[in-house]
């Protein structure tokens, strides 16, 4: 059973898994039961928080009677605020954050995401855990999720960033600062009382990581902590997500120039170049192969169309931002009153 918090905001459970849904019916009875089979020393609070669901999310809920369902709005959602609302409703020592395509790989995945938080001596504030692409995602970004995740350390260790206050170049600091809440946790106190997440458009995430850092305080990369993630994605949605993202790190005072046509060729190129030789390497069967040798260089070219369109437009103009973004283009309009 899980307890009622008393009075004083107590913890009366190990973590709260946090996992915020909207239409999110694909996956999350798998993530849920995957959740639920979890083996950990502690009780686990599961936590959904809902911003208006129009297909069956809510009906797979209440399929699980061991999860707590808050709903809100769909108007009143935001990547960072509805994370610090998890936080405060939240019954665990630690806050685990999934989103409602995430599913954890094992049934340890909760124990080794928390195990870096759980060191007192390590005085670790954040975890982020590795993701792991689904067998049909598209190479273009099967690719980049197995390379970024790579360069964050070897599969069988936790490493830990921080800086000792000699980081004063931007790339370095965004190198150290690098966070997804795809897949993360930290100290519900710490959101709570210390630093709560920023409420931005977009890239919540790495505006946390960047302030972990920036106030002397470190994260881990928890590999062992895996979930099976990757974005379904159209070729028309996947474009407008590079601009989101694009859009959100220029917002948050990233050093993003303009993009020429000619560098936005190049990287086209390159990028299918690139892939090709891997598709080719890769274990896709022979039909497979071809079918993304044909198909992938249509990702490439919308990802650094978007990307050039996101570099040039005006960040004061609402209008033509909301014209380019899956995020505005994924909302529901605002209830009347």
């Amino acid at each position: 059973m899980i307890g009622v918090q008393p009075d004083g905001g107590k913890p009366t459970a190990l973590a709260t898994v946090a996992v915020l849904t909207y239409n999110g019916e694909t996956y999350l009875d798998e993530i849920l039961r995957a959740v639920e089979e979890q083996t950990i020393d502690g009780e686990v609070d599961i936590l959904v928080i809902d911003s208006g669901s129009t297909d069956r999310t809510l009906d797979i809920v209440a399929k699980h009677p061991r999860v707590r369902l808050h709903e809100i709005p769909n108007s009143e959602f935001g990547h960072g605020k509805t994370r610090n609302l998890a936080a405060d409703l939240a019954r665990g020592e630690y806050i685990a954050y999934l989103t409602h395509d995430a599913i954890p790989a094992t049934d340890r995945w909760l124990h080794e995401l928390l195990a870096p938080l759980r060191d007192d001596d390590a005085d670790i504030k954040a975890v982020m855990g590795k993701q792991i692409p689904r067998p049909g995602c598209f190479p273009l970004l099967k690719y980049e999720i197995e390379s970024v995740f790579a360069g964050f350390g070897p599969d069988f260790g936790t490493t830990v960033f921080s800086d000792d206050g000699t980081a004063t170049e931007q790339g370095l600091i965004d190198a150290l600062s690098f966070y997804s809440d795809v897949n993360s946790a930290t100290r519900t106190s710490f959101l709570r009382e210390v630093i709560p997440y920023r409420d931005v458009r977009y890239s919540e995430d790495m505006m946390f990581g960047e302030d972990i850092i920036r106030a002397g305080y470190k994260k881990a990369y928890a590999p062992r902590g895996a979930v099976i993630h990757s974005n379904d994605l159209t070729l028309d949605e996947y474009g407008k997500r590079m601009f989101d993202e694009t859009v959100a790190l220029r917002q948050i005072g990233k050093p993003i120039p303009p993009m020429r046509r000619r560098a936005q060729l190049r990287m086209t190129v390159r990028g299918i170049v690139t892939d090709s030789v891997r598709i080719a390497r890769d274990a896709y069967s022979a039909k497979r192969k071809l079918y993304w040798l044909v198909l992938n260089p249509r990702f490439h070219v919308a990802k650094w169309r978007a990307y050039r369109t996101a570099t040039l437009i005006d960040l004061d103009d609402p209008g033509a931002i909301e014209a380019g973004s899956l995020e505005h283009s994924r909302k529901t309009p605002k209830e009347p009153g």
